[in-house]
């Protein structure tokens, strides 16, 4: 039964339709038809309609979001003016042929999926089906109802459930109950079998794998972008035990601590109700209530320090792991190299830079075009050049005694100071008497 949704999504929004679909009777009217038995016949309109329709059909689940659809659904969705397209089946096959769409049955039998409860009967039965249709291909055209897969759309929603875990509080445990999972992804899985696809799409990319433990699903993510799940083991299915204690131990606190304030509100409306026996009663079950609380806590701290000590081992074990993988490069990358040998290279390049220094020496000695020359001659030159340096210098003309400009006496500086005292105080008198008749000179010009 075709049930890709919630609910039947029927006709299409007009804009999620091409421009032609309402003006272009006739041009839809040639889409609607059936495809020609062979494409053989006219490959020019076969291949125009078939790239209309599988645009379409693609850009429908991608602006939807669906992972799953049918045959009937894309019927109904497609409607115009009460016709379907006739063609949709051969769309579907094409699909399917280039590996754009999946046949859910197909899919599930490709994966292990024992461990969904609606797909034992798949993977017990369909392998061979699906093998056989892998090699040799499926040239049938899908059901009416007959569940197929986007196979981009699930790749994608299934990155983003792994990215949802990623950057969730339930990432610093390596392994997570199912139900909690589903919770966490409600957003990106509108249904239980979608999830349940996204996960078998993971667990293909060898990104997750999902044990069943004590009737409770679990699942156990990689811990890298890139690496690989290891298979689940005893330590994750403990450190999962141990998680489901913690929680239930919380839960428990949590349930009497509630259960003890509800006590000690009782003892105080005994109290003022002066029902004394009332009172005291509701402080002693307080009282025990309180001890209870007391001793699960303790043994929550001890789960909870067991927690940890694993957590701190994985870190461990993984610095290890990291330190084995340097020292072992390390060795690859020295493995040809030893002191021996080092002091050896460094001999012979000290011997090679010595005989270059030698080779450079008895280069720079050798005469070129005849240009060596007598030592004795040289030194007579030096001889030569050395007397003349000694000889006295020339005569030069006797320096003149005449003193050019003779010292000033204190008297005669003392009679120049009083000249110019003189002249200023003329300077001075001449300019007053100006001053004081030009308002006179004002007054009569105005008369």
């Amino acid at each position: 039964m075709c049930s890709p949704g919630s609910s039947s999504p029927g006709p299409a929004a007009a804009g999620d339709l091409p421009p032609e679909w309402e003006s272009d009777d006739e041009r839809m009217a040639f889409l609607f038809s059936a495809f020609k038995q062979s494409r053989e016949v006219n490959s020019t309109e076969w291949d125009s309609k078939m790239a209309f329709w599988v645009g379409l059909v693609l850009a429908r689940g991608r602006r939807r979001g669906a992972v799953r659809t049918c045959l009937r659904e894309l019927q109904n969705g497609f409607e115009r003016r009460g016709s379907v397209p006739l063609g949709l089946g051969t769309v579907l096959r094409e699909l399917l042929r280039r590996g754009k769409l999946q046949r859910e049955s197909d899919f599930m039998a490709s994966v292990d999926s024992s461990w969904i409860s609606w797909g034992v009967g798949v993977f017990i039965l369909k392998p061979l089906k699906w093998t056989l249709s892998s090699v040799l291909g499926d040239s049938k055209i899908p059901e009416e109802e007959e569940v197929l897969i986007y196979m981009e759309v699930l790749q994608e929603k299934a990155e983003e459930v792994y990215r949802l875990y990623q950057n969730s509080a339930l990432s610093s445990h390596p392994v997570v109950a199912l139900s909690e999972l589903q919770s966490l992804c409600a957003s990106v899985c509108p249904d239980e079998r979608t999830f349940y696809l996204l996960l078998l799409q993971l667990q293909k990319e060898k990104r997750v794998t999902i044990l069943e433990q004590n009737g409770e699903k679990i699942v156990k993510f990689a811990r890298g972008l890139h690496a690989k799940v290891s298979p689940m083991n005893d330590v994750d299915i403990g450190v999962y035990q141990l998680m489901q204690s913690e929680q239930l131990l919380s839960q428990k606190v949590e349930s009497l601590s509630q259960e003890a304030e509800k006590c000690k509100e009782d003892a105080r409306s005994a109290c003022r109700a002066g029902k004394k026996q009332l009172a005291l009663r509701c402080l002693k079950s307080k009282r025990r209530t309180e001890r209870r609380i007391e001793e699960l806590h303790s043994k929550l701290d001890a789960v909870q320090g067991i927690l940890d000590r694993i957590y701190a081992s994985q870190t461990d074990q993984m610095v290890f792991n990291a330190y084995q993988a340097g020292v072992g490069a390390l060795k690859l990358s020295m493995k040809d190299v030893t002191v021996e040998r080092a002091e050896n290279l460094v001999d012979q390049i000290q011997e090679l830079c010595d005989t270059q220094d030698e080779v450079a020496q008895t280069l720079a000695g050798v005469g070129i075009n005849g240009l060596e020359m007598d030592t004795e001659e040289l030194e007579k030159e030096l001889d030569s050049l050395l007397q003349d340096s000694t000889k006295e210098p020339a005569e030069l003309p006797p320096v003149p005694q005449k003193v050019l400009n003779p010292p000033i006496s204190d008297a005669e500086l003392e009679a120049e100071l009083e000249r110019l005292t003189v002249c200023d105080g003329d300077l001075a008198q001449k300019a007053d008497s100006s001053a004081s008749s030009k308002p006179e000179t004002a007054l009569g010009l105005n008369l």
